[in-house]
C-alpha cells in the first residue's frame, strides 16, 4: 500500500515536470515562430530577444548577423545603439536630481536657460511628458544640415529653440525629441557635469551595466552590432553625429544590460517610491484628458493588462521594451536593420507570455 502511495506521488511530479517542460517548449516554439517570420535570413542583419519573468530570462536567443561584411554572426551579448529608449534613463536621471534637491518637475525651464523662447511657461514635466509645444527638431526640414555635426548641447538647443511652437504648453501630447534635448542640457546645467558623464557614472556603473554606454562610432566597443538600412539592397547606416540625437536618444546597450535596468526600476535602485509613481503616472493635458505617456515611458495596455512600453530608431538600429508590471514580465528585442521594426513583435512575444501565465 505504501509503495503505491510513493509510485502515485512520483508519477505526479514526473507529471507536473512534463508540463513544465512542454509548456516551456510550447512558448518557446510560439515565440521562434513569431521572431523567424520576421527575422528569417542567416545572413542579413538580425535582432536579439530576451523574455524575462520574476527578473530570470526564459527565452534569450540572436539571429542573422551583427556584421554582414565580416560574416559575423548575431549573439546574445551584442551592443546595439537603442535610440529613444535612452528617454528612460534621462527621465530617470531627472528624477534623481530633483530628489537630491537640484531641480522640481514643476519648474519653469526659463530657472535654467534664461533665454528661451516661452520659457516661463513651459516646464521639465512638459518636457518630459511631451506636451511642451516646441518644435520637434528631428522633422524639421533643415535637419541634414547638422546631422553630421558635432554640436555642444546649448548649439543643438540653439538649432531649434526659435522655431514657432506647435501648441501651448499642456494642450496636447506630441511626441517630441527636442523635449528631452533640453532635459539633457537642464541636467548638465544643474550637475555640473555632462550627459554621458552622469549616466555612466551614476546609472551603468551603480547598476553593473558594464555593456552598456554613451554610443560612439570611433571608439572600439566591444560586441558592436555594426547598423544598416534596406533601401533595395543593404547598405551601412549613414552616419550621423551622436551629438545629434544626445539625451534623446543616444545610448548603446545589451538585452542583458537592459534586464538589470528594469530589475533597478523595480528594486527603487536609482529613486524613492514616490518618485517612481511620478515615472508611472498618465498625465493629463489642459483640458484634463488623459494621455497614455508618464516620464520616459509609454503607459498601454495589451488586452486590457498594464504595459510600459517604449521603442526606439536611430540610424540602422530599431528597438523596443515592454514590461507588464502585475505580472513582472519583461520583453527586450533589438534590431540592426531599421527596416526591421521589433514593436510589434515584441508586443505580440508579451501577448503570448501574458496568456501563457494567466492559464497557470
Amino acid at each position: 500500500m505504501k509503495s503505491e502511495k510513493i509510485r502515485t506521488f512520483l508519477n505526479l511530479i514526473v507529471a507536473l515536470l512534463i508540463g513544465q517542460v512542454t509548456s516551456a517548449q510550447t512558448l518557446e516554439t510560439q515565440i521562434d515562430s513569431v521572431l523567424t517570420t520576421v527575422f528569417k535570413e542567416s545572413y542579413e542583419p538580425g535582432a536579439v530577444f530576451l523574455v524575462a519573468k520574476n527578473g530570470e530570462p526564459i527565452y534569450r536567443k540572436a539571429f542573422g548577423k551583427a556584421n554582414i561584411e565580416l560574416d559575423v554572426n548575431m549573439k546574445p551579448e551584442n551592443v546595439f545603439q537603442i535610440g529613444s529608449m535612452t528617454k528612460q534613463f534621462t527621465a530617470i536621471a531627472i528624477m534623481m536630481l530633483e530628489e537630491e534637491g537640484k531641480l522640481q518637475v514643476n519648474d519653469a525651464i526659463s530657472n535654467y536657460i534664461p533665454n528661451y523662447p516661452n520659457g516661463n511657461n513651459i516646464t521639465i514635466h512638459h518636457l518630459l511628458t511631451h506636451t511642451s509645444g516646441i518644435k520637434d527638431f528631428t522633422k524639421m526640414k533643415s535637419i541634414m544640415s547638422i546631422a553630421k555635426t558635432d554640436l555642444t548641447p546649448i548649439e543643438l538647443v540653439d538649432f531649434f529653440k526659435d522655431e514657432p511652437v506647435d501648441f501651448l504648453p499642456g494642450e496636447q501630447f506630441d511626441y517630441n525629441n527636442s523635449g528631452y534635448v533640453v532635459l539633457g542640457y537642464i541636467i548638465e546645467i544643474v550637475s555640473g557635469v555632462t550627459y554621458e558623464d552622469i549616466i555612466e557614472k551614476n546609472i551603468f556603473e551603480k547598476l553593473g551595466m558594464n555593456n552598456s554606454r554613451y554610443a560612439s562610432d570611433r571608439d572600439i566597443v566591444k560586441d558592436r552590432a555594426y547598423g544598416y538600412h534596406n533601401r533595395g539592397e543593404f547598405t551601412n547606416k549613414m552616419y550621423v553625429s551622436l551629438s545629434i540625437p544626445y539625451a534623446s536618444g543616444a545610448l548603446m546597450s545589451t538585452v542583458d544590460d537592459m534586464l538589470k535596468w528594469q530589475k533597478a526600476i523595480n528594486n527603487n535602485s536609482l529613486i524613492t517610491e514616490a518618485s517612481l509613481k511620478k515615472v508611472f503616472t498618465n498625465y493629463t493635458l489642459n483640458n484634463g484628458e488623459q494621455i497614455n505617456y508618464g516620464y520616459g515611458w509609454h503607459l498601454k495596455d495589451i488586452d486590457g493588462i498594464t504595459t510600459r512600453e517604449h521603442g526606439g530608431s536611430v540610424f540602422g538600429f530599431k528597438s523596443m521594451g515592454v514590461y507588464v508590471p502585475n505580472l513582472n514580465i519583461y520583453v527586450i528585442g533589438f534590431s540592426n536593420c531599421d527596416c526591421n521594426s521589433p514593436t510589434k513583435v515584441t508586443r505580440d512575444i508579451a501577448t503570448f507570455v501574458i496568456n501563457e501565465n494567466l492559464k497557470n
